[in-house]
């Protein structure tokens, strides 16, 4: 019987509005709170490594997906330009990162939707309607990203209007002196890493874009571009009215942004645009780790099972479904700033990897110097180093079981 695969539907927008879908609900909504805990006034100077580390990493991605444009992204990427183990580690480490990712954004929402007896429960709830959206295909995913993309870019307008309505000048932001500050710094900016790595959706939907080898490489950097000028205003208006005790503090802080400024009128909006952001980058996650454990089961490097694609919604179903029951059992059981502490440990392994890959191909397909994969890298491993130890020790730990399970079902097919 003919396999039946996935279709390119998605045109420039669609793969920009995805990305952004990936990173906004992420950043403003989640990261920013946790990386003022550790680096204090001195936020804006990780935001700044992060969104350096982010731009090398999303060079490398385009210029790998101009050259393989299918499912995948770096697991693809790795086992073409490395061998099938780096492949391998890619993979698995984007889709365990990614699983981490969806549960921080479904409690998230949560956090801002209901009280705190109801998060986890909604948060389940929410994860099993956006599986039933990416069941559904690609087409209905990218309408209903595009949709919440707009009205979260509205919200956070009122947001940073707010911030600015008092007039006063900018935060002092203090370069920190010494070993300790520095350190609080780098792991803020491996925090924040956590939300930029939404650009990575665009490049593991490779087979449902139109035009991939000019498309791909053009909405990574789009979407990753207009994501850093949002974050670095909206981070400077945070730190602005709240200062870096409060933010570090805060549960909501850009509700607290708008109630601190008088205007307690748009302290519902900012909540329901938070939940729309989280919901919003979700949806895009889940999309695509599914397509990412996709292409590992082609592979045999996951059950070959769950490559099955449906035959009228062109969409990963099998892949979709065990996803959302994964991502509802950690949203039962788990912290959300630890979420995101082993989610970007994930995904700081992952593009290291990218990084790797693009550093090994041909002057003929290198769209950028070599030296920016080196700084890419190396960037990325030094992040993943200092953060929180417990989040490394799990990452590790986790990398080991999927490394052990590919050696027990090689050796039994054999």
């Amino acid at each position: 019987m003919e396999q039946v695969g996935l279709s390119r539907r998605l045109g420039l927008s669609d793969a920009v509005f995805l990305g952004l879908g990936s990173m906004l609900g992420a950043g403003v909504f989640a990261a920013f709170a946790p990386a003022a805990a550790v680096a204090g006034s001195a936020l804006l100077i990780g935001l700044a490594i992060a969104a350096v580390v982010a731009w090398c990493n999303a060079s490398s991605s385009a210029q790998l997906a101009a050259v393989y444009p299918t499912s995948g992204g770096t697991y693809v990427y790795g086992r073409e330009q490395l061998g099938p183990w780096w492949g391998f580690a890619a993979g698995w480490a984007f889709v365990i990162g990614k699983t981490a990712s969806s549960a921080a954004m479904a409690l998230t929402f949560a956090a801002y939707a209901v009280p705190a007896a109801w998060q986890r429960p909604v948060a389940a709830v929410a994860v099993a309607v956006l599986a039933g959206v990416n069941y559904a295909g690609i087409s209905r995913t990218a309408q209903v990203t595009r949709v919440t993309v707009l009205l979260v870019l509205a919200c956070l307008s009122v947001v940073v209007a707010s911030g600015m309505s008092a007039g006063g000048g900018l935060p002092v932001v203090v370069s920190p002196v010494g070993g300790p500050e520095w350190y609080g710094v780098l792991q803020a900016a491996g925090l924040l890493f956590f939300a930029f790595a939404g650009y990575a959706r665009i490049a593991t939907l490779g087979e449902e874009v139109r035009e991939p080898r000019h498309t791909i490489p053009r909405a990574i950097l789009l979407a990753l571009g207009i994501v850093v000028m949002v974050y670095a205003v909206v981070a400077t208006v945070a730190l602005r009215v709240l200062g870096a005790h409060d933010l570090a503090h805060s549960a909501a802080p850009l509700a607290d942004v708008v109630a601190a400024r008088g205007w307690a009128w748009a302290v519902p909006l900012v909540g329901v645009g938070a939940a729309l952001a989280s919901l919003s980058a979700l949806l895009a996650l889940m999309a695509g780790i599914g397509r990412t454990t996709l292409a590992m089961a082609r592979e045999g490097d996951l059950p070959r099972w769950l490559a099955a694609v449906h035959p009228r919604w062109r969409s990963p179903h099998r892949a979709e479904l065990v996803l959302a029951a994964a991502v509802i059992a950690l949203v039962l059981s788990v912290d959300l700033r630890g979420a995101i502490g082993f989610s970007s440990f994930g995904v700081l392994l992952y593009y290291a990897i990218a990084n790797l890959a693009a550093f090994t191909q041909s002057a003929a397909q290198r769209r950028t110097p070599r030296v920016v994969q080196v700084a890419g890298c190396a960037g990325c491993l030094v992040l993943a180093a200092t953060l929180p130890t417990t989040a490394v020790a799990i990452g590790l730990g986790v990398l080991a079981l999927g490394a052990g399970y590919r050696i027990l079902t090689r050796r039994l097919a054999r």
